[in-house]
């Protein structure tokens, strides 16, 4: 390729970016209103109605996310990036941990949900959310209409921190670059995060998780939704009713671009 040809295809490449970046910016990088075929996020509350796109938008957006025979998506993309973890020892948790813990479920969901971090049973396991924490959230799934296998379930860190203790800027720093390639393997419709440490690794906002729960959020041009995570409903069980109107929100913005769930709840 002659040189001039490579400076004009960089400036092609350059003004798509731009545009996408603006359009994150902005929301707008969703579904159209109307039920599409699964092809990019959806966009809750009023950006949804702004998200029609022209088709060369559309285009653009499908090159830049792979769909046209670039990067891999779904289980290929994960695969390669559980391939680049490999036998993590980026922080300094790895010596601990019994299993790393990568993430389970449809790597095509539309719904994706994030913790904070592998417990003493998902250590063991490496499976998360599977000790009592993760056995409520396999309720709260069902009762939104979901099996677990329906959707993908995840953590910002990878690795148990030693007695549960909170996670800490420098093993999150080293886990995040991981949970954004997932994500962007997945690039599911809609994100539930799970308590205040994935809320705040994936929003930048340290508001209390008490005000931020119930309210969409945006991450990367996908809708969010901030709830508790579920070991705090254990300990504070009346706190469940707000993180069910929390996950009838998901359903709804889910419902309208087409997508129900297969087993939807009565009510």
């Amino acid at each position: 390729m002659a040189a001039e040809e490579r400076e004009e295809l960089r400036a092609v490449v350059a003004q798509i970016r731009t545009n996408l970046a603006t359009r994150a910016r902005s929301g707008l990088l969703g579904v159209p209103l109307r039920a599409a075929p699964r092809s990019g996020p959806l966009v809750a509350g009023p950006a949804l109605a702004a998200a029609a796109r022209s088709e060369d938008q559309e285009a653009a957006v499908a090159v830049e996310a792979g769909d046209e025979g670039g990067a891999p998506r779904g289980g290929a993309a994960l695969q390669l990036v559980r391939d680049e973890l490999g036998d993590c020892q980026r922080c300094k948790l790895a010596p601990g941990r019994q299993n790393l813990v990568f993430g389970v479920g449809n790597p095509a969901a539309n719904l994706v949900f994030v913790g904070e971090a592998p417990g003493a049973d998902e250590d063991a396991q490496g499976e998360p959310f599977v000790g009592k924490a993760g056995q409520l959230l396999t309720k709260m799934i069902e009762a939104m209409g979901y099996a677990r296998s329906d959707v993908y379930i995840c953590n910002v860190l990878k690795c148990r921190p030693p007695g549960n203790r909170n996670p800490e800027p420098d093993e999150v720093a080293a886990c995040e670059p991981f949970l954004k390639k997932q994500l962007g393997a997945i690039r599911p419709r809609l994100i539930v995060a799970l308590g205040k440490f994935a809320v705040q690794c994936l929003l930048r906002d340290d508001s209390p998780i008490s005000r931020l729960r119930g309210n969409f959020r945006t991450y990367e041009g996908i809708p969010l939704m901030p709830t508790f995570h579920p070991a705090y409903l254990l300990r504070d069980p009346s706190k469940k009713k707000l993180a069910w109107e929390d996950l009838k929100q998901v359903n709804a913005a889910l419902a309208r671009v087409g997508i129900t769930p297969p087993n939807p709840p009565a009510g």
